[in-house]
């Protein structure tokens, strides 16, 4: 079987993403054709475009998804069929060395396959005029349809929306996860998140979820201040009028955040959070700059028994977080409603990536056919 579908294909950094037919063939062993509802345009495909994260070309952006099973291939359950999924881009093997440590996101193959931009299996899958195109973490969600396994795609319940169901993909299980996860949050704790974003918002809500009493939300842009405001921040502070560091410190005795969750991704930001926080306490990166780009610090701002955790997917364990996520969605505990900015159409793509470059965006969402 040959199934042909629209996508939204880069063939070079700095170009213009272009909407075109590419064909795939039917899912293989332990894998699932999934029929894209809702895609969520994310910083780190801005990354791919703009040359920052190099992938080979040509190339099917897009990793924050849900959709609906369309087919199933051999060895998974046919009752699959129909079933509403959030895929997620981290495939591991659960047998090599970081998989069998609780550590998925460093699996050995997810890792060596990932830059080639294949399917898991190591095969490219998509074509376009008879020439192979490459699968970004082996999702490729800028199109009608995707090819992943099995196990990537995690059903949820049937009421869920796919337009929000998407953004638990990436961002929100990214910031929700390192604030109830990553971080040591405990009840009554102070928290700072930087960058009020997709993931700083999610962040936000992660912080209300663990217990926080004080959440402090830093951004540049008043509106994403009130959003930020409207999820569960307690205060907020733009950075362009006031001090965060002075004005986190003044609701703690002068000691500052017991954890900064930092969620911009720029040199300003990151320095900031080892300022902000207090002696003794905890930072998680989620934000992140160019892979070779240096990055300075005050080492006094280190010091302190302060503790520094990078996390790309806030301690992800898919199965069981985006069924729950969706719950918490459905019951009016997890916000995600005012996450998305726009929906867009495929071919509005570059549109809603020249917003999201210029930081008029919180989430665009592409949308295919019926997302509701």
């Amino acid at each position: 079987m040959t199934l042909s579908f629209r996508a939204a294909v880069l063939s070079a950094p700095g170009e213009k993403l272009r909407v075109e037919t590419v064909e795939t063939e039917a899912p293989q062993a332990g894998e699932v054709l999934v029929r894209i509802g809702a895609a969520g345009l994310c910083h780190t495909d801005l990354e791919v475009i703009e040359g920052q994260l190099v992938y080979p070309m040509p190339i099917v952006l897009g990793h924050e998804a849900a959709g609906t099973i369309a087919a199933v291939g051999p060895g998974v359950d046919p009752g699959r069929v129909g079933e509403r999924v959030v895929l997620s881009w981290n495939p591991h093997c659960g047998r090599c060395f970081h998989c069998e440590r609780g550590q998925p996101i460093l699996c050995d193959k997810y890792v060596s396959q990932g830059p080639a931009a294949v399917a898991f299996d190591g095969t490219t899958r998509l074509s376009l005029g008879g020439q192979p195109v490459r699968t970004m973490m082996h999702i490729a969600a800028f199109a009608e349809y995707a090819i992943v396994t099995d196990a990537c795609a995690v059903a949820i319940p049937a009421e869920m929306p796919l337009d929000r169901a998407c953004l638990l993909g990436c961002g929100v299980l990214t910031g929700v996860g390192a604030a109830t996860r990553i971080a040591s949050l405990r009840y009554g704790d102070t928290a700072m998140v930087i960058g009020c974003g997709a993931v700083g918002l999610s962040a936000v809500q992660g912080a209300r979820f663990a217990g926080a009493s004080r959440i402090m939300a830093v951004d540049l842009d008043d509106s994403k201040l009130a959003m930020a405001r409207d999820v569960g921040a307690t205060h907020t502070v733009n950075a362009r009028v006031d001090d965060p560091v002075a004005a986190v410190r003044a609701i703690t005795g002068g000691r500052g955040a017991d954890c900064v969750l930092e969620a911009a991704g720029n040199q300003v930001s990151l320095r900031l959070s080892t300022e902000a926080c207090r002696v003794g306490g905890e930072i998680v990166w989620l934000g992140k700059v160019g892979v070779n780009q240096d990055v300075s610090f005050r080492w006094g701002a280190l010091m302190g028994e302060k503790r520094i955790t990078r996390s790309s997917y806030g301690g992800a364990r898919t199965a069981t977080d985006f069924p729950a996520l969706a719950v918490s969605y459905l019951r009016g505990d997890l916000r995600l409603d005012g996450l998305i900015t726009q929906r867009i159409a495929l071919e509005e793509i570059n549109r809603g990536f020249d917003d999201l470059k210029a930081g008029r965006s919180i989430r665009s969402v592409i949308v295919f056919g019926e997302a509701a």
